[in-house]
Formats: structure tokens, sequence, C-alpha cells
């Protein structure tokens, strides 16, 4: 890529989303970090970012929220120049246990958030590379979409079903355009987003390779698809997973 890359990453503050980051930040992106709520824990991962010699800005928002996403990509652009590429990552659970006693609340809430806000940093990147010469665009989906997670969150593997066929059917509409789309699947992740925090490594027994990841081992493969070197790539969704 001969432009700099900039690359806005949504829930970049904590787990998965601050490693890619700082790993972007390492392999020369200039980062737009996107937050929810953790203001102190955003400026964390942007100084990470600035001890690699890279800038990074944070901006607060719901990315369910289109208003937000354009104040996103704006501060991207006005600070850092044309956006090259977007990370998917925001993401939420939602209630553990079994789909017939779910909360609609909490199910309706992690749509949105891993669905729709998903699509409508899509649409926004979308629009802002077709008129800048293309970019890349790779999004955060789940082992789940292809195991169901039944008994602890059967919506939320739908929600990321919905993500790869996003992945699938955008990388053809916008491929003309010089924009590549893929995402990455992780398993299961020690982070801070389970609920139950030794849910990681109670289910180590499970998992082929015998251990939970580290988001460290995602935000490698991110760093890959938008790499030049995996410029045949679109389309395809990297299970990182373990063996799951």
């Amino acid at each position: 890529m001969s432009r700099q890359p900039v690359t806005v990453v949504t829930g970049g503050s904590r787990g998965i989303g601050a490693a890619i980051c700082v790993r972007l930040a390492a392999d020369g992106h200039d980062v737009a970090l996107g937050y929810r709520a953790d203001a102190s824990a955003a400026e964390a991962v942007a100084a990470a970012v600035g001890a690699t010699g890279r800038r990074c800005v944070t901006v607060r928002l719901d990315t369910t929220d289109e208003r937000g996403v354009d104040r996103l990509f704006e501060t991207a652009a006005a600070e850092l120049g044309p956006v090259t590429g977007l990370v998917n990552n925001a993401g939420v659970g939602g209630p553990v246990g079994p789909l017939a006693d779910a909360d609609a609340a909490g199910m309706r809430r992690s749509l949105e958030v891993n669905v729709l806000g998903y699509l409508l940093c899509a649409r926004r990147a979308v629009r802002d590379m077709t008129r800048t010469g293309g970019g890349s665009i790779v999004s955060i989906s789940s082992a789940a979409a292809t195991l169901g997670s039944s008994g602890e969150y059967v919506y939320y593997a739908a929600a990321k079903a919905a993500v790869d066929t996003m992945t699938t059917g955008l990388s053809k509409e916008v491929a003309a355009a010089g924009i590549r789309v893929n995402a990455v699947a992780p398993g299961i992740i020690r982070t801070g987003f389970h609920a139950d925090p030794e849910r990681p490594d109670r289910r180590a027994s499970a998992i082929p390779l015998g251990r939970p990841g580290q988001p460290e081992e995602i935000s490698g493969a991110v760093s890959w698809l938008l790499l030049d070197d995996a410029s045949y790539a679109t389309g395809a969704i990297l299970r990182v997973a373990g063996g799951l």
C-alpha cells in the first residue's frame, strides 16, 4: 500500500481491540481508536501506540449511532489522513444461558452492536474508501458462528453468523472499488469479554490445542489481512480458534 495506512479500530480500548491497535501501530499504521466508555483505558492504548512512533486519536462513540460512526471517521481523516482500513471489533455478549431464559433487551442490544454496528461502520468505510482509492475491512467474527454456542448464547452465535454473511456479500459488492473485506473468527480468548472470567480456562480441555488463546494471537491475523501480503484475499473468514 503506497499510502500511509490509517486504520479505524472500534472497541479498541480493551482485550482483542487493544492488542490490534498496538500490533497495527508496530506494523506501521496510524490508528483511530473508537471506544464506548472507558476513556482512561483508551488513552492507555493510545500511549502504547504512541510509544511505537505512530499516531493515535481516540473517539468515544456508540457504533449503533450513525452520527457517532461518522464522527469517528471524520476525526480519523482530519487528524491522521484518508482512512485505508477498518477493523470492526466493538462487540458485546449479553445474557448467558439457554435461549429460553434470555432477556429480550439484552439480546436486542447484542444484535444491535454486533450486527448493526458492524454494518454502519462498514457502510461509512466503503463510502470513504471508494472516494479515496480503496482499502481493507476486517471484521471480528467468532468460531461461535459455526459452533452455535448452545446453552450459552445462541443469539450471539447468530449475530456472528450474520457478520460472516456480511463479509461474503460485501466483499463481492466492493471488490471493483479496490476494497477487500475479510473476517477473523477467534475461538475462546482470554480477555475481559467473558461474564465469567474463569470460562476460558474452564473450557480449555475442549480446545484441541489445550488452552485459550491470547489477544495477540488474534491481532497478528488481523494485521496480515490488512497488509499488501493479503492483496488477493477477500471474502475470507480466517478461523483462529485453537482447533475448535
